[in-house]
Order: C-alpha cells, then structure tokens, then sequence
C-alpha cells in the first residue's frame, strides 16, 4: 500500500510539473484564424425593373483556412481553404418550370405568401492577411482581403401563394461559377465581412422580358476559431 502511495505521489508531481510547464510554453510557430463561420444580410444589385426584394434575404457560411505565416513575426500571411456557403433571396420573382423539359418561366409577382430562391456553393477563399496578434496575444486586430471563388452545385426556389406550391428542384439559368473579393476587419470575436460578387447570379435569364443581370453584395459577421 505505501508503495502505491508513493507512485501515486511520483505521477501527481509529474503531472504537475507538466502543466507548469506547458502554461509558460511560448509557441513561436503558431497559426491564427483557420476555421471560420458567419451569417450575412444579401442584397441583389442591377435589379430588373419590377424586381422587389423583400424580407430577410440571409446567407451562412463555415469553412477551414490554411494560413501561411509570410514573415517572421507571423502578422502577415497567405490563407487558401475550402468552405461551404447557403444564400436564400427573398424577392418576387416567380420561377416556374415549363413543360417538365427544363425551361422555366420566370415572371415578377404581387401577391404571394411567400417566395424566395436559394443556392448551395463550395467556396474557395484566398485571402492576404494582417493581423496584430503575437504568440501570446490572444484579443487583436485584423485585416484580411482577398477573393472568393464558388461553385454552386444546388440552385432552387420556393413560390407559395394562396392556390399553390410551386417547387424548382433545380434553375438552369443560375450561373454555377460565382466569384467576387472579399474584406474581413474587426477585433478579437468582432468582425464584419463584405463580399461582393463581379459577375451576374444567373446566365441567360429573363424577367417580364428584361434581362437578370444581378449581382451580390452580402454584409455579415464572422467569427475565427483557432
């Protein structure tokens, strides 16, 4: 028995010394904000004529940057990830499909209960990053721009009115390659983020006869993890 005290003894010392030890450890070769998630408000651009967008138009995304420290102090660095992103648009447009061969109709409306059109998308980010953080520094300011590359691989919409539910598995029309720059800036937990898409959400699309030409812009938060 005072044997096994004593081993008993020996490993709550060891343990200890490494915890006193591993609280005073200093890791020089440490990397800053890989995992992110956010949510942002949509707001469509270059709307058609009778386009109203209406209601909260939201977006969420979450994902993994590698970051590459470009200097010494490791303030200032290079991140590629890979991430996934959900945006719905609440608006009037009304997409229907025609003749179940993949052609739709798409026509402005005023009265429905609700109506919105929505994709799914990988998204590579590639940013420049400035950051005011140290080895110790755990609270601290950040810069970080660069672009966003997507792909959307489900575009879908919901229109409900008092007669009927009309479901659109998939939209053609939508554009599945988006891309658009980026800019996060905030302290510690606090930062906003601005994406703005450079070319049109759908391809080859008509509204009441005018061309969709809209793009994106999304304002948000976002938060880093580790």
């Amino acid at each position: 028995m005072k044997r096994v005290l004593i081993l008993v003894n020996f490993l709550c010392l060891s343990f200890y010394c490494a915890s006193q030890s591993d609280s005073t450890f200093v890791d020089n070769k440490y990397f800053e904000d890989q995992f992110y998630f956010g949510f942002s408000y949509n707001a469509l651009l270059e709307q058609p004529s009778d386009f109203i967008q209406n209601g909260i138009s939201g977006g969420i995304g979450i994902g993994y940057i590698r970051d590459i420290p470009l200097n010494k102090r490791r303030n200032v660095g290079f991140g590629i990830g890979l991430g996934y992103a959900y945006n719905a648009y609440i608006q009037n447009m009304k997409i229907e499909e025609i003749g179940g061969q993949s052609n739709y109709s798409i026509v402005s409306t005023g009265s429905y209960k609700s109506n919105r059109f929505a994709s799914h998308a990988i998204e590579l980010p590639i940013e420049l990053r400035w950051r005011s953080s140290t080895a110790t520094k755990y609270n601290f300011w950040r810069v970080y721009t660069g672009v966003k590359l997507g792909y959307v691989f489900v575009a879908n919409s919901k229109y409900v009115d008092s007669s009927e539910t009309i479901k659109v598995d998939s939209i053609n029309e939508y554009e599945n390659i988006q891309y658009g720059i980026t800019l996060s800036a905030g302290y510690s937990s606090l930062n906003v983020h601005i994406y703005y898409g450079l070319n049109e959400l759908f391809k080859d699309a008509y509204v009441d006869s005018e061309s969709i030409d809209m793009t994106q812009l999304s304002i948000g938060l976002i938060f880093y993890v580790l």
